[in-house]
């Protein structure tokens, strides 16, 4: 066999931005996202090897009744929930075997009202409704976080975020950490 003829698959990675989802079933693909204050839900169904991730801002909201993908109901989590959760059962997936992790729900403003909080209630509230199980993650605390994806395998890995130019436009700098997570 030629060095030609044993080539390693190569990552390909796709960023999930705030309002947005993806679904897939390509074992080299690894979903990105940057989070703050925001949720994101990692969902997959093991046995089908199709998987997503969303990214919500805020739980609820006007227009999240919305169905053209393109408006103010994206940035709601009532409808990325609903929007991810469908796209992987259309992929191949069973509601059964749904498995589930959520990240992020940072405090990141020192104010009265704590939307990283209000996130991270409405998330684990859903998922609870749904009878969807959330096997781990990394909810709450201060400061943003990176966050690595892998829709079939279900492994995550999280980095805190340090750097204020890595943090969405809106997101205020996080206080200095360091560590890693992953999950399998």
């Amino acid at each position: 066999m030629t060095d030609a003829a044993v080539q390693e698959p190569v990552e390909r990675r796709v960023h999930v931005g705030q309002g947005e989802h993806h679904v897939s079933s390509d074992p080299d693909v690894v979903l990105t996202t940057i989070l703050g204050s925001c949720v994101a839900l990692c969902l997959r169904d093991p046995v089908a090897g199709v998987g997503g991730m969303n990214h919500f801002l805020l739980p609820e909201g006007a227009g999240t009744g919305e169905t053209s993908g393109t408006g103010a109901g994206r940035r709601y989590g009532a409808y990325l929930m609903e929007i991810l959760i469908n796209d992987v059962l259309k992929a191949g997936g069973r509601r059964d075997r749904l498995e589930a992790k959520l990240f992020g729900g940072g405090r990141m403003f020192d104010v009265l009202t704590d939307v990283g909080a209000a996130n991270v209630e409405f998330a684990e509230r859903f998922l609870a409704d749904e009878g969807i199980s959330v096997l781990g993650g990394s909810l709450g605390g201060v400061g943003g976080r990176r966050l690595h994806y892998w829709p079939v395998s279900g492994r995550a890995r999280q980095r805190v975020v340090t750097d204020r130019a890595a943090l969405p436009p809106s997101t205020p700098p996080p206080p200095p950490a360091a560590g890693e997570l992953e999950l399998f």
